[in-house]
């Protein structure tokens, strides 16, 4: 009974970005028709919706490939970034010698050095890997490094008063107050994960729904293309989810002050 009341509550408040989600296919399927668009130039929702049901085991296969690629890629720039982070606010030389160096990473495009990634390490899962890493890396880094420098001088001077050791002061006061800015970046670099295996399959790979969209695309399987979209779009949305799942469990200790004041203009 409880697990249907919170189902129920989850639903009417999602209710507004189902409906829009609703009214922008109906209004795509009504277009499509009205103006006799060619499937191979924008399918109809209910021809994509086909699509996955005829391409399901192509869509399954190659979505564990990706979906390993993505999981994979982005284990390893957490852990990354986490050590990075933490050496970043223990050490002040680490500071100086590496924190330009992230910042300067960012300016180059990092969608031009997939090319270059393939010619070193080849085109096995390496590629993605490091690809999904740079592209998530930085919002990890500078999201965590910002919580942990967030914690007021105050606080610290009350817990060196109380001889606090420094690593009493990181593990009980700034990793606490870290939290919600290192979940933050992991949300945004959740969603940037599935991008960077696109990304590294569409220039070298022979499998994953980045392969598919680029095979199907060149043979203008447009309807195929869109179902690869679908089921990369449902992947960030599930791993966005699953970080929201961390975030909320992890902070359940703590008082969602910050959610009181998200709406100002809700009662």
């Amino acid at each position: 009974m409880i697990l249907v009341s919170s189902l129920r509550s989850k639903i009417v408040e999602w209710s507004p970005a189902i409906a829009t989600i609703l009214l922008v296919l109906v209004i795509w399927e009504v277009l499509v028709n009205a103006l006799d668009i060619q499937r191979w130039l924008l399918p109809a929702p209910t021809v994509i919706a086909s699509e996955i049901v005829d391409s399901l085991d192509s869509l399954v296969r190659h979505t564990g490939i990706t979906l390993f690629e993505t999981v994979l890629g982005f284990g390893i720039s957490v852990i990354c970034a986490v050590l990075l982070a933490t050496a970043i606010v223990w050490s002040r030389t680490v500071e100086r010698s590496t924190y330009p160096l992230i910042i300067a990473s960012q300016t180059i495009p990092i969608i031009t050095l997939a090319p270059l990634l393939i010619i070193w390490v080849g085109t096995d899962i390496r590629s993605k890997v490091i690809i999904i890493v740079l592209f998530t890396f930085f919002p990890i880094v500078i999201s965590l490094v910002q919580g942990l420098r967030s914690v007021e001088q105050d606080m610290v001077d009350l817990f060196r008063t109380l001889g606090a050791s420094p690593i009493q002061i990181f593990n009980k006061l700034m990793i606490p107050s870290a939290l919600p800015s290192f979940f933050s970046g992991l949300k945004v670099a959740a969603v940037f994960s599935v991008i960077g295996a696109v990304i590294g399959e569409w220039f070298g790979s022979s499998a994953g729904l980045g392969w598919l969209m680029k095979i199907a695309g060149g043979q203008l399987q447009t309807a195929k293309v869109f179902a690869a979209i679908f089921v990369l779009s449902i992947m960030a949305m599930l791993l966005f989810a699953l970080v929201v799942a961390v975030e909320k469990w992890s902070l359940r200790k703590y008082p969602p002050t910050a959610e009181r004041f998200t709406h100002l203009g809700e009662s």
